[in-house]
């Protein structure tokens, strides 16, 4: 049995929601990079440069990458030859307020979705915990900003929707969202399941590499045949025009009922954070 103290995770949820904030995944920025050699649209270029320039000031200054820092959302594996010694939950949630307010990140959480009077630590998170089997306590920091949580979408398809509708669903609500997300965006899409766990999917697409790839190959070949729908609507880069509105598409799918076929596009700006740490 490995015991873990509730100080130990106070400490780590602390340091990843500011490394979070401050870095984007490897894989991410490497596309970003990359984005402007490709891009066709001046102005889109010029744009694309611009994020490259912003992600290395980021680095140089010591400073969020975006002044959104997000909404802190937890996904946690812990392991049934784990002993917690303390409140895990208060633990998280302590090292987010920790994280925020010591880390001088905006703090963007209300306590009542229609008082909206602000908790000013951005507590509490939203934590998602899954039992797993092993000695690990597995933790994914993201922080995740509503311009772009706001254009998401859940969809409750019939068993009769075909592959080009939920691919269709995916690129209207792309349109539909236009610049307001920040492109070039990162899409998680979530399939199956039932009405909230295929937002959580889709969640959870959102923390996965975005160099990784479905490994089911119907899966796979529809990620890159949204991205390729997605990146001819000349969105582009911040809304301007552009063949990056995109930069990669995740999906994520779950067993589900006989009688439905639940579909769920979590966006992602391109600032999509997310850190996992193992303790």
């Amino acid at each position: 049995m490995k015991v873990i103290k509730e100080a130990d995770i106070i400490k780590l949820v602390r340091d990843m929601c500011i490394e979070a904030n401050k870095f984007l995944p490897s894989d991410l920025e490497e596309i970003i990079n990359k984005s402007p050699n490709v891009e066709t649209n001046p102005m889109g270029k010029a744009i694309l440069c611009d994020i490259c320039r912003n992600l290395n000031a980021a680095r140089e200054l010591n400073i969020p990458i975006c002044q959104d820092t997000g909404m802190a959302v937890i996904f946690a594996e812990i392991g049934n030859e784990v002993f917690i010694d303390g409140d895990f939950e208060a633990a998280v949630n302590k090292g987010v307020s920790l994280g925020y307010t010591e880390g001088l990140l905006r703090c963007s959480v209300v306590s009542d979705p229609l008082e909206r009077v602000n908790t000013n630590d951005n507590t509490p998170a939203i934590i998602h915990v899954k039992l797993t089997k092993g000695d690990k306590l597995k933790l994914t920091v993201a922080p995740k900003g509503f311009g772009s949580e706001n254009m998401s979408a859940v969809k409750m398809f019939t068993p009769s929707a075909t592959e080009d509708d939920i691919v269709d669903f995916v690129v209207d609500t792309v349109i539909k969202a236009g610049s307001n997300p920040c492109p070039p965006i990162v899409l998680g899409v979530g399939i199956g399941g039932d009405f909230e766990y295929a937002a959580i999917l889709a969640k959870k697409a959102l923390c996965r590499d975005v160099s990784e790839r479905n490994k089911k190959e119907r899966y796979r070949l529809m990620e890159e045949r949204i991205l390729k729908k997605v990146n001819e609507t000349d969105i582009g880069p911040q809304g301007f025009g552009g063949i990056t509105t995109a930069l990669a598409v995740n999906i994520e799918e779950y067993p589900t009922h006989i009688a439905g076929l639940p579909v769920a596009v979590n966006v992602g700006c391109h600032v999509t954070r997310h850190i996992t740490k193992v303790m």
